[in-house]
């Protein structure tokens, strides 16, 4: 059984709501979320590639990374974890740098049988925030080839490994 396809789904105009099934059991999808050995191969669109200054999963736990665009812009960010509650929901204010957050990332791993519904709630403090967001950066876009990747990279570390003799 394939992956789903990530939804957009309709959202209040402060919002970006996306969704997404995988085929991987929630405790693997949750640390392929939270393990920097995992989120550097998966994390951004498509054609960016991502350096992690540090990663501390934990309330209060900051995680700092620095996205690397296909046209040699770099994107610092800065995530401060505010809920961290394994496998179910991670909950993150989501910066550009030291200053204020820009907005709020509620991440929930919802268990589907064997399957994992991932569902992505940012929250942007105004309407003209999130549509900025939205369009300046492809945030929408973004989000939905990130999850991609993610799903990509989850088939294939469910591969099974070949041992050498």
């Amino acid at each position: 059984m394939a992956t789903t396809g990530t939804e957009s789904l309709p959202a209040s105009d402060q919002e970006i709501l996306l969704s997404r099934v995988f085929d991987a059991p929630r405790e693997l999808v949750f640390e392929a979320f939270t393990r920097p050995e995992h989120v550097v191969h998966w994390w951004g669109p498509n054609d960016f590639t991502i350096t992690i200054h540090e990663m501390d999963v934990r309330p209060g736990g900051v995680w700092r990374l620095t996205l690397h665009g296909p046209n040699a812009m770099n994107f610092e960010n800065r995530i401060v974890f505010l809920e961290v509650v394994p496998p179910q929901r991670l909950v993150y204010e989501h910066g550009s740098s030291e200053g204020d957050p820009d907005f709020r990332t509620t991440v929930t791993f919802t268990e589907d049988g064997p399957r994992t519904r991932i569902t992505f709630r940012m929250l942007f403090p105004t309407a003209a925030a999130r549509d900025y967001v939205a369009k300046e950066f492809g945030a929408i876009d973004g989000g939905k080839q990130t999850l991609d990747r993610l799903a990509a990279y989850l088939v294939d570390l469910a591969k099974p490994r070949s041992t050498s003799s």
